[in-house]
C-alpha cells in the first residue's frame, strides 16, 4: 500500500511559479511511475506530467510543456512538479499518482496506469 500526500498548492498571480510536492510512503518508491493530473471545476481530470521509474523519461501534456517540470528525489520518496509561467487556465486541483511497483500497462497519460492517488492540492492562478 502506498499513501501519497500533496502539498505546495496555493494562490498565485499569472506569470508566477509554484512547486508542488508529493510525499509517498513505502520502501519501493523508486519502482513506481509517478504522475501529476489536474481537474478544473466542471472538467474531467487531465494528465499533466509523468516520470518513468524504469528509465527516468518524462512526459508532459502539450499545454504545460516548457513551463512545468516533473522530477523526483528517490531518497526522500518525493516527486515534485515545478510550475512556471502560470496561467489562469492552470487553475485546478492537482493530484499526484503512483503506478507500480514495476511495469504498468497503458500510456503514461492514462489514469488507469496509476493505482494510487493522493487527495489533491488546490492551485489557483489569478489574472
Amino acid at each position: 500500500q502506498v499513501q501519497l500526500v500533496e502539498s505546495g498548492g496555493g494562490l498565485v498571480q499569472a506569470g508566477g511559479s509554484l512547486r508542488l510536492s508529493c510525499a509517498a510512503s513505502g520502501r519501493t518508491f523508486s519502482s513506481y511511475d509517478m504522475g501529476w493530473f489536474r481537474q478544473a471545476p466542471g472538467k474531467e481530470r487531465e494528465f499533466v506530467a509523468a516520470d518513468s521509474w524504469s528509465d527516468g523519461s518524462t512526459y508532459y501534456a502539450d499545454s504545460v510543456r516548457g513551463r512545468f517540470t516533473i522530477f523526483r528525489d528517490n531518497a526522500k520518496n518525493t516527486v515534485f512538479l515545478q510550475m512556471n509561467a502560470l496561467k489562469p487556465d492552470d487553475t485546478a486541483v492537482y493530484y499526484c499518482a503512483a503506478g507500480g511497483p514495476g511495469p504498468r500497462r497503458g500510456p503514461y497519460s492514462y489514469p488507469s496506469r496509476y493505482n494510487y492517488w493522493g487527495q489533491g492540492t488546490q492551485v489557483t492562478v489569478s489574472s
